[in-house]
């Protein structure tokens, strides 16, 4: 197309499904007005486009390795792309918004390029005519093989927990046990579904809401995905209880604000104690319950909201763990423990590796207040998981895969 440089050429391996077309332009995803292309996505393609013997020598790269998977990420979007053209999400958005929007999440959750471009690939060989041999050739082995682990547990039913006993449960760990990136990948494709779920019928809604709380949000657990965790819960106690969430929502906003308050008042008197101690702390902050989380203890205690005291927390993050137990002296110095409320997951990690000291002690006015103290290490962890070792690491290989993350990319996922 005249000046206009090609992004891919198909060649001998031109899928069928989008007949005569054989190249995509840059031109062509700049004119679609329907699809918002990421800024992250597009400093990829500009690394892309630049070749990596520019980039190479204006140093926004520093190996032909990083310019390599950068380039592979813009690939596997512009791939996507011209294969999803002309299919449509039941809201009738673009079908390629579905793609971005996991490969984004991938991103945010630290993964690296090739799970980033797998991301972008997930659906390809379920929805088109692309064979994973075609990615392998295309995208490299490694990339096949995350979408075909995908495109596998895609074909799993999880009807509910019963029914995902036996070959199901066999099918899911197999897959988790060649690479635990298959499961974070599916993870985030469901978590955008269940954001997207508006657009399906009320039985539809119901089935994958049920689905997701029994199987998706107790893998996040268990993989240590604590905000996955929460998200999944919520989405799905929106539809599994509408009116129990509703009016749970309205009930939490009322009593945040005062809350909100009165921790805030706390973690003013207890920094001005911890400092006159000289009690190292990195950050203090405000933590409240998620809706479901207030809603399952309500039920497993058979209590009414007014009688859920700890929907808000005060968290200490501290250098180390030696620090974890001068700030639990400190808080004890400063509040009244309350006996018996006092867990030692530092020392005593859960299953899934969490870790953090909870007490429950007696607030400026009395009222019962929990207070959260772990290092930053263990921070990480707690709200990412298994993916922590991704995004705080140190092994991303790719400048795209991390541009723009920090506490920015926390709060958008």
């Amino acid at each position: 197309a005249g000046s206009t440089p090609l992004l891919w050429t198909w060649g001998d391996h031109r899928p069928r499904s989008i007949g005569a077309r054989t190249t995509l332009t840059t031109e062509m995803v700049k004119e679609d007005n329907d699809v918002p292309v990421p800024n992250w996505l597009r400093d990829c393609q500009g690394i892309h486009d630049k070749g990596h013997e520019q980039a190479l020598r204006d140093g926004t790269v520093k190996t032909f390795e990083e310019w390599e998977e950068t380039a592979r990420i813009w690939r596997a979007f512009a791939f996507a792309y011209a294969l999803h053209d002309g299919q449509y999400r039941k809201s009738g958005a673009p079908y390629i918004i579905h793609p971005i929007a996991v490969a984004s999440l991938i991103r945010e959750l630290g993964g690296d390029p090739r799970m980033i471009a797998a991301g972008f690939l997930h659906d390809v060989v379920e929805d088109t005519d692309v064979t994973s041999r075609e990615i392998g050739d295309m995208f490299g082995a490694e990339v096949r093989r995350l979408v075909e682990g995908v495109t596998n547990l895609s074909k799993v039913d999880f009807c509910n927990r019963e029914d995902f006993q036996a070959e199901n449960f066999r099918k899911m760990f197999n897959s988790m046990a060649q690479d635990i990136r298959v499961i974070i990948i599916k993870l985030a494709d469901r978590l955008h579904n269940m954001r997207t779920l508006q657009h399906l019928s009320s039985e539809k809604q119901k089935r994958i809401a049920l689905e997701t709380m029994d199987i998706y949000a107790p893998l996040a657990s268990r993989l240590g995905l604590w905000r996955m965790k929460c998200f999944l819960e919520d989405l799905s106690f929106k539809y599994l209880e509408p009116d129990g969430y509703t009016s749970l929502k309205v009930a939490m906003a009322g009593r945040a604000v005062a809350k909100e308050s009165r921790i805030r008042e706390a973690k003013a008197f207890l920094k001005t104690k911890l400092d006159q101690l000289q009690v190292p702390v990195i950050e203090y902050q405000t933590r409240f319950k998620h809706l479901y989380s207030v809603w399952n203890k309500m039920h497993r205690d058979g209590k009414s909201f007014q009688e859920i005291d700890d929907i808000a927390s005060i968290r200490i993050i501290v250098p180390t763990r030696t620090d974890c137990y001068m700030a639990l002296a400190g808080v004890h110095e400063t509040f009244t423990p309350i006996p018996g409320r006092l867990k030692d997951h530092v020392a005593l990690p859960k299953p899934n590796g969490y870790q953090s000291i909870h007490t429950e002690v007696l607030g400026l006015h009395g009222q019962q207040l929990e207070i959260q103290i772990r290092t930053a290490a263990m921070h990480n962890a707690a709200e990412f998981g298994i993916a922590s070792e991704w995004k705080f690491g140190g092994r991303q290989t790719s400048p795209m895969a991390v541009a723009g993350g920090g506490a920015a990319s926390n709060e958008k996922l």
